[in-house]
């Protein structure tokens, strides 16, 4: 099985096709936010380079989430055309298992951690359970002093990975013992990690209805603020 994989979720942009033995191409960029012309570019070019067509592709992965609202809602309705459109079958996955299937090999606990702003994190915990991720807790968006908590409980060595290093890595290194950290090449959302995950739902026979939606965690931030004044306006009623 031949399949394109797609994230846009966070700063990062990546495209990969890979089969179920063997990673042909994958192109990451993550220098830009301009995904809505970026993906498109990058899928064209992955398939030239690779001397296919869209034809040759047999199924489609895209991240569903967490990450920016805009970011997912352009790799969503990308993959949700190229998959209507060619009548072949996709699936999404967290970018959360992404982050986290990237260090399957590390022998403790394995915490993506992408930045929610506000010192919060978009998190999940995982652990290798014989070459698959095992989910220890819920997709959850945590205020960094509740995630060091959660992690001092567990008492075990952890690794970090995603763009919420970028942010927090001091912090983390001083508040918490035995813990690690991924090295740069991992740390960013692969769209072969997602793929890896992805074909393997795909191969079973899983896949997604055209009505599926990402995963946000948080609402938009406009709608938020829209809340806010709404219920201000009608307490001044009272």
């Amino acid at each position: 099985m031949r399949i394109l994989s797609i994230d846009s979720a966070s700063k990062v942009a990546t495209a990969a096709l890979l089969d179920e033995n063997n990673l042909i191409a994958e192109y990451t960029l993550n220098n830009k936010m301009e995904h809505s012309t970026l993906i498109m570019d990058m899928v064209d070019k992955l398939l030239k380079d690779s001397n296919l067509s869209i034809d040759d592709i047999d199924g489609f992965v895209v991240s569903k989430g967490p990450g920016s609202f805009t970011g997912l809602r352009i790799g969503m309705a990308t993959i949700k055309g190229l998959s209507f459109g060619s009548n072949k079958p996709y699936i999404s996955i967290s970018s959360l298992d992404a982050l986290a299937y990237s260090l399957i090999s590390f022998d403790g606990i394995i915490c993506p951690i992408m930045d929610a702003l506000r010192d919060s994190v978009y998190t999940c915990l995982y652990k290798n359970n014989n070459g698959n991720l095992e989910k220890l807790t819920d997709y959850s968006a945590l205020d960094l002093d509740e995630l060091i908590e959660v992690l001092k409980e567990k008492g075990e060595k952890v690794i970090f990975t995603g763009d919420g290093l970028i942010k927090h890595k001091e912090y983390l290194s001083t508040n918490l013992p035995n813990v690690y950290f991924a090295p740069n090449h991992l740390s960013i959302i692969r769209a072969s990690s997602l793929g890896d995950l992805g074909i393997k739902l795909l191969l079973d026979n899983v896949s997604d209805e055209f009505n599926s939606s990402p995963f946000y965690l948080k609402k938009p931030q406009a709608q938020r603020e829209l809340e806010k004044r709404l219920a201000l306006e009608n307490e001044n009623k009272l």
